[in-house]
């Protein structure tokens, strides 16, 4: 029988417990999630006398994460609507709820007694088969379960989840040494397809693999700093993006972390790894200790590393424990670095400087990549894992291994060894037996060196991860901004590739490019998706400004209408095309994937019509697709149509962004129909399969539409009144008041009344002279030079 987890049970509802099972409920798995009865110091006096038999009390504490969760300003759920999938209890009088669960996580406390204890009751509960995985984030899963059934530790194993779970990609599984093989390659599976993960394999040691390796960099850093005295801002400016790590870089991140969470897990590897050839790195600096004794835990006391006092940004001079001024460090070799192209050529650069930050970076950059080789095989087999961790896990644009390969492996041991490191012996046997890099491509292969037996050894292709330029069988069509790739089994892909990928005349040709082809029937179904961070930001709003400050204010129309041509070709197209965006699909990049007739959007698809912020409309048929999609179902006679039209004309007059996909769905910019793609190494798969899925189901793409109710005058008028309120509050200005009711005329079908219809393209018309007439105002084209010199929006 195929294995599935059709339920879930989360014991512990402390912040990573609510977490996850958030996550498992966003990704429509039902799941129990259950606490201990609080103590009576946890209680008011009327709650005390209660909790023996009132269970609202009982299941107070799960109740109060649940709350806390779908309140946290970082959003734990896809949308709030998923807490209805978590059942909530407590463990006195609600265990036995386990039993019909097919995946048990224990997220109690991180102490072996309590993990013990509960496991143990865990194994007397659960039905046969079941897994059951702990989220220590260090603890040794052998240790937990020496009290359980021969057939509970079968199917057992660590799952140690990041923070926050939503967006952290990294999943670290530990398998017990009972654990059956086939329950890894399925948890592998489920939890990268399923939840999005981006899972590694982990060997049962203290800390496991990320955090290993990660909080050795940040202790190093910590140590270092204090030795060779730099400040944090200077720390901060050479551990941050000029050598690929996130913009927090290192005390901004430690902030972010919590400096008691990164104390004890410093303090874990000090404790547990006696053997440890850096030992003594872990050992928090007195710096650490004062600022928790001070209880200057980072963003959670709203002071750590860093501060604010009103508009001040504060950060801690470390010498006299008192907070001063940001002071912003410049680099000689950090600014030579950026002027080069790639990663790996930048950081080079920047190590090879001769200032005080090439120094610390070659520093932090020789002892970690020494670390890393020195953990093979203690942490994991091979060298693929740790960087997946690190780049998974810490954001890190390269793992080390993978930077060890961008700076050359060769030159930078002969400069270790010059310097007195002392490099790994099997890095040094890898290099004598002529291997110079870790990682290799041959005969359309890709490589990963094994230290421990000395060779390369094939990193498996997964087919259902699809690299455009690698994977595709050839290019279709190209031009400077797009290019139409054949994706195999029938299906072709347009790639974006312009600056941030603007929407221009070469994209929009890319569009009535791919239509053509499905038409002409020389492909069965498309997709429209990239691998950029973003999708599409959309239109290019310079070439815009440009050419209306140049009076070609025509050319400027004729690109909006071939916009909307383009988008209508696509919505209408006799071949499906599945529109896949992820990271952020604003303006036109939000309208090109409204006229998909699907979507397959990763998880994290930021999507939104911000026409506004820039003075304008949309006008690529957001408008009108807004005003359709809030009335789909209503009828002719079917008043009001008011509170329908409402959502739309907020969507586009206050440039609504959604927080993902299920938010977008909410807030009736996607649809319930359209699909969520946890993990977007997927979303280019998914959307194929779900195009060809489409055209073996006999897809009809249906007719223009020419009955799409509005609201008429009376709605218009009430959207004008309403923004005109705004504006004598003082949110907005004038000019906002009269972008505002461009939008109200639009979205109430003009000068009709309620109930009547309209079609798509006499508001496609309305929207394009609406946008024409916003570009001949001053205060727009100052609106577009604002936002290119700034990039936020100016509220004139």
């Amino acid at each position: 029988m195929t294995r599935t987890i059709k339920k879930a049970a989360v014991l512990g509802s402390g912040v990573m417990g609510s977490a996850i099972a958030a996550h498992l409920a966003g990704c429509g798995i039902p799941v129990v999630m259950l606490d201990i009865v609080p103590f009576p110091n946890m209680l008011s006096d009327a709650e005390k006398e209660k909790v023996a038999t009132d269970k609202k009390v009982r299941n107070k504490l799960a109740a109060q994460s649940l709350q806390a969760a779908m309140k946290s300003k970082i959003p734990t759920f896809y949308s709030k609507k998923d807490a209805d999938l978590i059942e909530i209890g407590n463990f006195d009088d609600d265990f036995e709820k386990i039993g019909d669960a097919d995946w048990i996580i224990e997220v109690v406390v991180e102490r072996m007694d309590i993990k013990k204890a509960i496991l143990a009751r865990v194994d007397k509960n659960r039905k046969a088969g079941s897994l059951v995985t702990t989220n220590t984030s260090g603890l040794s899963v052998v240790e937990m379960t020496e009290d359980c059934s021969d057939e509970m530790k079968e199917h057992f194993m660590g799952t140690h989840f990041f923070n926050p779970v939503r967006f952290m990609k990294l999943l670290e599984v530990i398998p017990h040494p009972q654990t059956k093989p086939e329950l890894l390659t399925f948890m592998r599976d489920f939890c990268s397809e399923t939840l999005g993960k981006g899972v590694i394999f982990a060997k049962d040691t203290p800390n496991f693999v990320a955090n290993r390796i990660g909080v050795h960099g940040m202790m190093s850093i910590m140590n270092a700093m204090v030795e060779l005295d730099y400040t944090i801002e200077e720390i901060d400016a050479i551990t941050g993006p000029a050598i690929g790590h996130p913009k927090s870089a290192s005390y901004k991140t430690a902030d972010l972390v919590g400096l008691d969470t990164l104390h004890h897990v410093a303090m874990t590897v000090y404790n547990l790894c006696a053997d440890d050839p850096c030992r003594e790195q872990f050992k928090p600096p007195e710096m650490l200790d004062k600022m928790i004794e001070n209880k200057w835990l980072g963003n959670k006391t709203r002071g750590g590393f860093y501060k604010k006092e009103g508009k001040k940004r504060l950060v801690l001079d470390w010498k006299t424990m008192e907070y001063v001024e940001v002071q912003r460090p410049k680099f000689d070799s950090i600014e030579k670095a950026k002027g080069e192209k790639g990663l790996g050529n930048k950081i080079k650069a920047l190590i090879a400087g001769d200032d005080r930050g090439a120094k610390f970076a070659w520093k932090l950059t020789a002892e970690g990549l020494i670390y890393a080789a020195g953990r093979v095989p203690e942490i994991s087999d091979t060298i693929l894992e740790i960087d997946h961790g690190m780049q998974w896990g810490f954001n890190w644009k390269l793992g080390p291994f993978q930077t060890w390969d961008a700076i050359g492996v060769k030159e930078s041991v002969e400069r270790m060894k010059a310097d007195g490191y002392e490099v790994p012996a099997h890095v040094l046997k890898m290099l004598e037996g002529g291997n110079e890099t870790f990682y290799k491509k041959e005969g359309g292969k890709e490589y990963q060196y094994d230290l421990v037996n000395q060779k390369y050894i094939e990193i498996p292709k997964d087919m259902k991860v699809v690299i455009l330029a690698e994977d595709a069988k050839g290019e279709v069509w190209k031009n400077d901004g797009a290019t139409i790739w054949d994706i195999g089994d029938g299906a072709i892909c347009l790639e974006f590739h312009t600056k941030m990928n603007a929407i221009d005349n070469d994209v929009i040709d890319g569009v009535h490019k791919m239509v053509d082809l499905l038409e002409e029937g020389q492909f069965e179904a498309g997709v429209v998706s990239n691998h950029a961070d973003n999708f599409s930001v959309g239109a290019n709003v310079f070439m815009i400004l440009m050419a209306m400050n140049n009076g070609q204010a025509e050319m400027v129309e004729k690109l909006a209408y071939e916009l909307q041509r383009a988008n209508m070709r696509m919505k209408y197209c006799s071949r499906p095309i599945v529109t896949a965006p992820a990271g952020m699909a604003l303006g036109g990049g939000c309208e090109i994937t409204l006229h998909g007739q699907k979507v397959v959007a990763a998880a994290e698809t930021y999507i939104g019509l911000v026409e506004v912020g820039v003075g304008v409309i949309p006008a690529g048929g957001g408008t009108k697709e807004m005003v359709l999609r809030t009335t789909e179902g209503i009828g002719p006679a079917t008043p009001p149509i008011l509170p329908f039209a409402q959502k739309a004309f907020e969507n586009i007059a206050m440039a609504k962004v959604a927080v993902g996909m299920k938010d977008a769905v909410d807030n009736g910019i996607l649809r319930k129909t359209d699909i969520m793609c946890p993990n977007r190494d997927l979303l280019i798969y998914r959307a194929k399969e779900v195009a060809l899925g489409m055209r073996k189901a006999g897809f009809d793409p249906g007719k223009e539409r020419t009955d799409i109710p509005v609201g008429g005058e009376a709605t218009k008028a009430a959207f004008i009144v309403a923004a005109k309120g705004m504006r004598d509050s003082g949110w907005i200005s004038d000019h906002d008041v009269l972008i505002a009711s461009k939008v109200a005329h639009i979205v109430a079908g003009g000068d009709r009344w309620e109930g009547q219809t309209i079609s798509e393209w006499e508001l496609l018309d309305m929207e394009r002279e609406a946008f024409m007439s916003l570009l001949g105002e001053e205060k727009t084209k100052a609106r577009i030079a604002y936002m290119l010199q700034n990039n936020k929006p100016l509220r004139n």
